[in-house]
Order: C-alpha cells, then sequence, then structure tokens
C-alpha cells in the first residue's frame, strides 16, 4: 500500500455526514474527541493506510485518506464512534480524487460551512491536521494539498467579501435573540459552557446586545470567572445550575459534554424560556425540549437565518470558485509530475549507464562533470515535455536518443 503510484489524487477519498443530510441528533453519534482519533490513526497505520486525517466538527464528521476504497475509511471512523457505520452510510457522501480535493478546498474557504463564508472551520482544519501529523498519519501528498488549501483559503478571504458583515454560529443566535425576545437588553441571559463557541457568543452578546445581565457557568469554574472578570458579567459555580436555569429568560448552551447537561426537572414550571443549544451533541434532554414553557433553538434552525449579509456572500461565491480552481489545477499540476517521479529517477539511472559505456566515445571521465550537467538537462527537458504532452513512454525513448546523440 506505500507504492507511488498507489498515492496519488485517484485514490483520495472524503467520507463524511454533515448538517445538510443529517441533523445535529446523528451527527452527534459520530463525533470524535482525541482519544477516538488517535483510535482512527493506530488502527489506519496497522491497515497500511499512512496517510488520512479526521475533520469533527458541530457541523460535520468527515475522514480524508488515500485508500483502495472508501469503506476503509468508514469502516476506521464508525469502529471508533457511537453510531455504526450503517447510520453514517445512510447520510454520507462519498467523493474520490479531483471531487475529494475540491470538496477540502471548499470546506476550507467557506463554501460548506452551515452559514457560508463562516472561517471557524479552517482553525478547526489546522488543528485535525496537525493532530495527524503527529500521529505520523500526513505524508507528502497530504501536507502539498493542506498547504495549497490553506492559501487559497487565504486567498479567498482577502479577496472577496465571502466572509463580509458579521456572521457565524455565535452571532446568529445573538440575531436570533434580537429579533425574537422585546426587550432582550433587559432579560436574565445565562450562558452554559465557556470554551470557543460559548466565548465567541459571550462577546456577541456584550457587543451587539449591550449588556452585561448575563451569568456564566462552566464545568471549569476558573473559565467562567476568568471569562466573567474580563467582561464584566456574573459568574456562578455548576452546583447552581438549576436555580439560575430557573432564574434565567434566555439559556444559551454551548458545551461539550457527551451526557445531556440541562434536565426536564431543571426546567419544569420554572417560567417562560427561550432556550438556545449551540452543542453537538445537544446537550438540552429530549423531554426537556417539549415542555410548554421552553421554546428550542438549535444550531440547524440558526443557519435557516437569512439577511442582507448572506445575499451579499452568496455573490461573492463566483469569485471565490475561480480562486479556488487556480489552486486546484496547481495541486492537479504537481500530482501528475510526482506520477513520472519514478520514470525519471530510472532516465537518470539509465543516463549514468549509458555515461560509462564504452561504445559511447564521447563520454570520457573528463567530461563527467559536463555530462552531469547534460543528464541534468535531458531530465528537465523531458519531464517538461511530459507534463505538456503527457506521454511518458514516448519522451523516455527520445530523452535516450538525445542523450546518445550529444557530440564529441
Amino acid at each position: 500500500m506505500n507504492n507511488h503510484y498507489f498515492k496519488n489524487i485517484d485514490n483520495f477519498f472524503v467520507a463524511g455526514i454533515n448538517y445538510k443530510k443529517s441533523d445535529a441528533s446523528v451527527r452527534g453519534q459520530f463525533a470524535i474527541g482525541n482519544e477516538q482519533y488517535a483510535a482512527i490513526l493506530a488502527a489506519a497505520a496497522a491497515e497500511g493506510i499512512g496517510e488520512l486525517f479526521v475533520l469533527s466538527t458541530c457541523n460535520r464528521t468527515e475522514i480524508y485518506g488515500i485508500a483502495h476504497c472508501p469503506h476503509q475509511l468508514v469502516r476506521l471512523l464508525c469502529a471508533q464512534t457511537a453510531g455504526d457505520a450503517e447510520t453514517f452510510v445512510r447520510s454520507a457522501y462519498i467523493k474520490q480524487g479531483a471531487d475529494a480535493v475540491e470538496h477540502v478546498y471548499h470546506v476550507a474557504s467557506g463554501l460548506d460551512s452551515q452559514i457560508l463564508g463562516d472561517y471557524e472551520i479552517v482553525g478547526q482544519l489546522k488543528t485535525a491536521v496537525r493532530f495527524a501529523k503527529e500521529g505520523g498519519a500526513i505524508g507528502a501528498f497530504t501536507e502539498r494539498l493542506i498547504n495549497s488549501v490553506l492559501q487559497a483559503s487565504k486567498n479567498v478571504k482577502n479577496n472577496t467579501e465571502l466572509s463580509g458583515g458579521t456572521v457565524s454560529t455565535a452571532f446568529a443566535a445573538v440575531q436570533y435573540i434580537r429579533a425574537h425576545v422585546p426587550g432582550c437588553c433587559g432579560k436574565k441571559i445565562l450562558l452554559v459552557g465557556t470554551g470557543k463557541i460559548g466565548r465567541n457568543t459571550c462577546k456577541n452578546l456584550v457587543d451587539y446586545l449591550g449588556t452585561t445581565n448575563i451569568t456564566l457557568i462552566n464545568r471549569s469554574p476558573e473559565k467562567a470567572q476568568e471569562l466573567a472578570s474580563e467582561l464584566g458579567l456574573h459568574w456562578a459555580p455548576v452546583a447552581a445550575l438549576e436555580s439560575e436555569l430557573r432564574a434565567a429568560d434566555v439559556v444559551i448552551v454551548a458545551t461539550n459534554a457527551q451526557q445531556k447537561t440541562i434536565l426536564r426537572q431543571h426546567l419544569e414550571g420554572a417560567g417562560e424560556k427561550l432556550i438556545i443549544d449551540l452543542s453537538i451533541p445537544y446537550n438540552v434532554a429530549d423531554d426537556a425540549q417539549t415542555l410548554p414553557n421552553v421554546r428550542m433553538v438549535n444550531v440547524d434552525e440558526l443557519s435557516k437565518l437569512k439577511d442582507e449579509t448572506f445575499r451579499m456572500r452568496q455573490a461573492e461565491v463566483p469569485k471565490a470558485k475561480a480562486i479556488i480552481a487556480e489552486g486546484m489545477q496547481e495541486f492537479e499540476e504537481w500530482c501528475d509530475m510526482r506520477r513520472h517521479v519514478p520514470l525519471l529517477k530510472d532516465l537518470k539511472a539509465k543516463l549514468r549507464t549509458l555515461r560509462e559505456h564504452p561504445e559511447c566515445p564521447h563520454m570520457r571521465e573528463q567530461h563527467a562533470k559536463l555530462l552531469d550537467v547534460e543528464i541534468q538537462r535531458v531530465l528537465n527537458e523531458t519531464a517538461g515535455r511530459i507534463k505538456e504532452r503527457n506521454e511518458r513512454g514516448c519522451q523516455y525513448i527520445s530523452a535516450l536518443h538525445q542523450f546518445i546523440s550529444v557530440p564529441n
């Protein structure tokens, strides 16, 4: 599996599920943490799959890699998740070769984000690839691909308005509150979870609602206390969760807990609540979501918000795709030349043999250095003709003839 011809663009696959065909309850079954990721990398190495990485976020779980077939990757992923392969495949998309490569570019450039132009995925992609690299699962192909993808993403961000305006999952939550909660500035808001999404949401609440009537709760109380101190807010320990839930008008949940955080008994008879669950998997119990005093909103519903920002971003999509096409072309040219590396190495060895052949009188030892230069020239010209005409065998023969015909 480690030969050169196996590691090419035709054997590159992505298998994944995302917000387009699966809701958060399904995606949550296939979310992975670091321990599961490490186990996937170990199992892949045991199967001889040397290049792969897994991207797992609230909106998607995708496994990318070089394999003989995509089902190898699906089995590796699903062996470490709560969901099974059959469930995964029902909602999955599987792409191969240039289609899989294009998908990575679209993901990193915000074209495939649940909220168009949201670049939060770039940091998540970098983290996913770094983890795989530390596990020995990133080779020359994937390294080159990701570098090209990140450069294209940067060009899209700098040269288009695809990310213009201020729209993200965190900001969409604030938009929803502003649109659906009368007098929202005076309402008591509880934010549960102060990780990256929680922090971003909290800052947006302060900046765009102009309120500090916000209480923070986090499993690690130091983080909640630190953020509260930074923004002039309140914080409470986890032990006070139920009382704070009952007191709040608006509850935003942004935790990474595998078990439900908000339970029915926390909310039953506690007055009208708007609860926005940004967690994957959902952290509000199913029976709590159906209480008559609870209005539930999740990340899938937030993505449906439409406004001028989205329409402006949509108009920028053709520009972004043009930038991606340039990046893909360069990457595919690099891949194409990689296919010819064994031929060029073989040609170089053959030319060196011919240099020493007694029937080639012009190839004398005193000309060794000059002949090395000539060999390199022939190799460079041959590589150029292969690239231009895509005729490997013919160019090999032509190069040999060219070299032997060098005058004394």
